[in-house]
């Protein structure tokens, strides 16, 4: 029988499932690990859906959803007062603050620290969140900028508040960069990457991918690459899709599975990509599937992964891939360096070549001894590293630590 802790913590993110990206599994993961090995979880997050009940409790972990209700990536602005208000009506059921993603829940978080004595782990999903650069997408259609009056101003005063915090978790090295660059004391840093359900991302057989074929409406010996995570502009798709008539010459029958969808972030870039299929006449050739539950099964119906991210803090859709058997193409920017290594683990170009990335999926496509090796030197590496077992320990060691030592 697990023993239940001797403290309780609450994580606070801005969204969460039936929203599935990167971030909202990664929480996810993380509050139900918790709570499966005996430390009682409390959940805050936005209520994105107005169909979303404001309290519930989903595998074992208590939800409780805070206004503003609905889409519009300016409602999280919002979460500034109503989870400050949540945080104070939860005061008695934990001890310990952990904020996935902070770039506004910090701040909430490290006034009810200061008010209410209770300690506070950040961890930052993307790049530019202490640094305030994570913002300039949507400051720039105003004209401003994270560095310049009075944005600049805001963001001082924010980090002055985001430093008090008892530990800041880094999920990859340019996460710690940004930490050591922003003022945080390299003691104060913990290397924690992000993890992987193994038990639902591994390979099948031929047989079984087959079947999982013609379940997707696939036709079995179709070539099939595919790219799982948010259709935002900074994963490269507009690249990916300029590269795909080419790779289309060598396999004129292949399919492009893109399994996702935009979100609610100003980054969303779904409906040009689809304009893109349209105007280019790829509808034969590119499938969307919008998101789904069971990625896992994608991914073991497809032969080849493509992620062509030009900015990224943590690839975790290509470890779900590496953990499936995919071979792997990506490219090498900051956060993806952590996961592969070019040749190895994965076939790696540079963002926004359109043509090394054609050339890339075609070989991968291509097959071969050397593919083959390549993929299972990356599942191997996904096991080794990234199991959920493993990082859950990491964060209950991380928590009981930032708590006994409060």
């Amino acid at each position: 029988m697990i023993r239940e802790a001797d403290f309780r913590v609450c994580i606070m993110t801005e969204t969460y499932y039936p929203v599935t990206g990167g971030g909202e599994t990664q929480a996810r993961a993380l509050a139900e690990g918790l709570q499966a090995v005996g430390i009682p979880v409390q959940l805050v997050t936005r209520r994105s859906s107005a169909a979303l009940p404001k309290r519930e409790v989903l595998g074992g972990v208590q939800l409780h959803r805070a206004g503003p209700t609905g889409a519009g990536h300016l409602k999280k602005w919002g979460l500034l007062f109503t989870t400050f208000i949540e945080l104070v009506r939860l005061k008695d059921r934990y001890d310990v603050i952990l904020v996935c993603g902070f770039r506004v829940l910090g701040v909430p978080a490290l006034l009810v620290h200061l008010f209410l004595r209770r300690p506070c782990v950040l961890k930052s999903d993307s790049q530019g969140e202490l640094s305030g650069k994570f913002f300039d997408a949507g400051l720039d259609r105003l004209k401003l900028a994270h560095d310049r009056f009075p944005v600049s101003t805001f963001v001082r005063a924010r980090n002055l508040l985001l430093r008090r915090a008892a530990r800041f978790v880094a999920i990859s090295a340019v996460i710690e960069q940004e930490y050591l660059d922003g003022g945080v004391p390299p003691d104060r840093i913990a290397r924690i990457p992000n993890s992987v359900d193994l038990s639902r991302f591994l390979p099948v057989t031929g047989e079984e991918r087959d079947r999982l074929r013609r379940r997707f409406g696939i036709a079995t010996g179709r070539p099939v690459a595919i790219f799982t995570g948010r259709l935002v502009t900074t994963k490269g798709l507009p690249s990916l899709l300029r590269a795909w008539p080419l790779v289309l010459k060598r396999h004129p029958e292949a399919l492009l599975v893109l399994v996702g969808s935009g979100g609610l972030g100003i980054q969303n870039c779904e409906d040009m990509l689809r304009r893109l299929v349209k105007e280019n006449r790829l509808e034969s050739s590119v499938l969307f599937t919008g998101s789904l539950d069971n990625v896992q099964e994608y991914l073991q119906a497809s032969d080849v992964f493509v992620f062509p991210s030009e900015r990224e803090a943590f690839g975790i859709s290509i470890i779900e891939a590496m953990a499936c058997g995919l071979p792997v193409v990506t490219t090498g920017v900051d956060g993806i360096r952590d996961i592969v290594r070019p040749g190895v683990d994965a076939l790696v170009v540079g963002a926004g070549d359109d043509d090394a990335l054609a050339a890339a999926v075609t070989r991968a496509l291509d097959g071969g001894a050397e593919i083959d090796a390549i993929a299972e030197t990356a599942r191997l590496r996904a096991l080794q590293c990234y199991s959920s077992e493993r990082i859950v320990a990491a964060y209950r060691d991380l928590l009981a630590e930032v708590f006994h030592g409060r």
